[in-house]
């Protein structure tokens, strides 16, 4: 399950910065139809969400690790 998370993250990394690379474009290009470049900003809010969510599982899961194997958070040791 993990790497798929991660996977599913580096993916949606690409879809993003795609997205953002399109809605630059677009505002340059349609300057004076607000309504269409708000779309296509808009867009770009989707994979940015989900790349949170699967952001924040996988930066979790290390202590999710250390909290189920019974060890304290303050018991990180070099």
């Amino acid at each position: 399950m993990n790497n798929r998370v991660r996977q599913f993250h580096r993916w949606m990394s690409m879809a993003f910065t795609l997205a953002v690379i399109t809605n630059v474009i677009v505002n340059f290009a349609m300057v004076g139809q607000e309504q269409l470049a708000l779309w296509v900003g808009a867009a770009t809010l989707v994979p940015l969400a989900l790349l949170m969510l699967t952001g924040l599982y996988l930066f979790a899961l290390p202590y999710a690790a250390k909290w189920r194997s019974g060890q304290s958070a303050g018991s990180w040791h070099r």
